[in-house]
């Protein structure tokens, strides 16, 4: 009877196959009920922002001066502006814009953020001084006042209004990318003495393999919580810009500018629908990142949860 059990126990240690890290991260972020939530809610906004438009006959901001500042109704549900263009279907145009603007950013802002914080900290000498000073330039000026002087260039410059898209993504990124590159750096500075490196070491790898195989995969589970919340402060940077004037501009609709539009007491007052659909777009977008952002922080380091 106790070799069967014994048989039995054997067997069922050599079935059990241990998980891997992402499985384990996976398993533990859907159990956060916050953070799904959030994940929820930004794919039903990505969905209406993606396709909503094909299926409105408003699309392209078609004007229509006959319905000029109506309130919400059955054929326009949120009211139209004072182009008569209907206010939801701009609102998922904007929305297109606003978050390809967020999500542009964040990747640039990552890689390079990711790739200068690698090299500074494996490398170290005189390429960490210069990545470092660089970023502690940077950090030192208020990220929103950069951004006004050099938005402000760039409408001195009478850049186009297709290409400021573009633009706000790489100067969102440029200001984005200090704060990554100091983590990654502490990071990569960390596993430096850890077993495994000091084993490649001994084999004689080289420097491309010790730092795409080795060192750059363990730095992903920090990369991707800090880009998921960085996508939240460059949605609401655009939106700033957008708001002055600064930043993305019309007719390209952005959710900054589609309120900076209701910018007289009369429509703040009696128009409430060109400035509430877009502010609250903004506020359910943003908290959504933020709490799948923070999910996926408990997640991969379940230390911080309790901290």
């Amino acid at each position: 009877m106790s070799m069967e059990l014994i048989r039995g126990g054997v067997k069922k240690v050599v079935g059990y196959k241990k998980s891997s890290l992402w499985t384990q991260v996976l398993h533990r972020l859907m159990k956060n009920k916050m953070a799904m939530l959030g994940f929820w809610f930004l794919v039903l906004i990505l969905l209406i922002c993606i396709f909503g438009p094909l299926f409105s006959k408003y699309a392209n901001s078609r004007v229509d001066a006959a319905y000029i500042n109506q309130p919400p109704s059955s054929e326009h549900w949120l009211g139209t502006d004072k182009l008569g263009r209907d206010v939801f279907t701009r609102l998922m145009e904007a929305g297109r814009i606003s978050l390809t603007v967020g999500l542009g950013s964040m990747i640039l802002s990552v890689t390079i953020g990711t790739v200068l914080g690698v090299l500074a900290g494996f490398y170290r000498g005189i390429v960490d001084q210069i990545v470092m000073r660089m970023a502690d330039v940077l950090m030192t000026i208020p990220n929103l006042p950069l951004l006004f002087i050099m938005t402000a260039v760039m409408s001195e410059w009478k850049v186009p209004a297709e290409y400021r898209l573009y633009i706000v993504m790489i100067l969102l990124s440029f200001i984005g990318w200090p704060g990554l590159a100091r983590l990654v750096r502490s990071q990569i500075l960390s596993l430096r003495e850890r077993e495994f490196m000091q084993a490649t070491e001994a084999l004689g790898l080289r420097d491309s393999r010790k730092l795409f195989i080795h060192l750059l995969p363990n730095t992903f589970p920090l990369v991707i919580v800090a880009g998921t919340l960085n996508v939240g402060g460059a949605i609401l940077s655009e939106s700033v810009l957008s708001y002055f004037g600064l930043g993305v501009v019309p007719p390209t609709a952005s959710w900054g500018n589609m309120i900076n539009s209701a910018n007289s007491l009369v429509d703040f007052q009696n128009r409430p629908w060109l400035w509430i659909p877009p502010g609250l777009a903004i506020f359910v977008t943003v908290i959504s990142i933020n709490l799948l952002g923070d999910g996926l922080r408990d997640a991969i380091d379940p230390k911080m949860k309790s901290r």
